[in-house]
């Protein structure tokens, strides 16, 4: 009899997850539209990037709207740094470069907490933005996010107001992120675990992709820092982008049930201060899930049973106080998820956890 009761609840299960299917499909868009989305975008870059000369700042959109989310609430996040500047790893890697045209930023990691650095200028820099920012520490003048960030602000809308490294407000119904960073063309070294995890997903001619096209820091200092004023975040925005379109479709729709389920469930009726999960992590569990192959098969029947995976994987970090970033080894919780918050937090999700599925 309990097996007929267990192979009758996974028969509903499958059932109710064809119907969530196609629900998420009608509320976020089946793969062809969200294809056409994305496309859209590419497009609009294109354009931008003929137009650009070398002087002037570079530019590319991410987050959800970039995604190909069109949810309530779907985010655009805009990217900008400028193109006279580049970040490099080791000294060895100017000669990459003509030092004529373009100012050379080294990083130093010695005393960061990891995903964070420090960025010093090799030579003097032109950008009246970054002499602004300067501040003199060992006998070299080091870039200071804290003062970049004021710095850039004023250059955005009067409109927006400060959030993390960025500005935020609102272009019509769309909700943006402005956020000023430098980028770097190489791939860091402390990321150096993550090409040798994928295995199996990505595909090696996405991973050659991301690799290719390095990383970004954006003007952030970790919390628990020693030169919290003066650190960079480093970013990865342009490779989860690529991971999200690296995405079937399933696997897409199971990152936007878990970011409705965020909003509609577990934050709903919490103060802004009181969120402590965000978008970004749903994320960074579904890129988790997929990499571990925790599910055989990513399919309409089986939605349900992904989300619930990827559930059960965020209530386990809560548990634990550790949420383990993707690319590079840093647990994301650290300073920021602990004490009564991480309590009440755990408590909430695992009265989720208890209700089931099948309820």
């Amino acid at each position: 009899m309990d097996s007929i009761r267990t192979s009758q609840i996974q028969t509903a299960i499958q059932h109710m997850s064809e119907s969530v299917f196609m629900g998420l499909c009608h509320e976020v868009g089946i793969s062809q539209l969200v294809a056409m989305r994305r496309d859209v975008v590419d497009i609009i870059d294109m354009v931008r990037d003929q137009v650009t000369t070398s002087d002037v700042d570079s530019v590319i959109w991410s987050g959800s709207y970039r995604e190909g989310f069109r949810l309530k609430g779907s985010d655009l996040d805009i990217m900008i740094w400028p193109n006279t500047h580049r970040v490099i790893w080791e000294l060895s890697q100017s000669q990459y470069y003509n030092t004529n045209r373009q100012t050379l930023i080294l990083y130093d990691c010695s005393n960061s907490p990891p995903g964070f650095i420090l960025l010093y200028l090799l030579s003097p820099s032109m950008d009246r933005r970054i002499q602004g920012a300067c501040v003199r520490m060992n006998n070299r003048y080091y870039i200071s996010s804290s003062k970049y960030r004021q710095i850039t602000f004023s250059d955005i809308s009067l409109h927006s107001t400060q959030h993390g490294p960025c500005a935020s407000g609102i272009i019509g119904t769309i909700e943006f992120d402005h956020a000023y960073c430098f980028v770097c063309d190489f791939w860091p070294l402390s990321a150096s675990s993550w090409i040798d995890r994928c295995h199996s997903w990505p595909q090696p001619h996405v991973v050659d992709d991301i690799v290719k096209n390095g990383c970004h820091f954006v003007a952030i200092g970790h919390k628990l820092g020693r030169h919290e004023d003066q650190e960079w975040r480093i970013s990865f925005s342009l490779a989860e982008q690529k991971l999200v379109f690296a995405m079937n479709h399933c696997q897409f729709l199971t990152y936007g049930l878990l970011k409705l389920f965020l909003t509609e469930i577990i934050n709903n009726g919490v103060g802004d201060d009181d969120k402590l999960l965000c978008s970004y992590h749903m994320k960074t569990a579904v890129f988790w899930v997929i990499q571990q192959n925790t599910i055989p098969h990513w399919c309409p029947q089986n939605l349900l049973g992904g989300f619930w995976v990827c559930f059960k994987l965020i209530l386990k970090w809560v548990y634990e106080v550790v949420c383990p970033n993707f690319v590079i080894p840093y647990n994301m919780f650290l300073s920021n998820i602990y004490g009564e918050g991480q309590r009440q937090l755990f408590n909430r999700l695992y009265g989720l956890y208890e209700k089931g599925l099948d309820t």
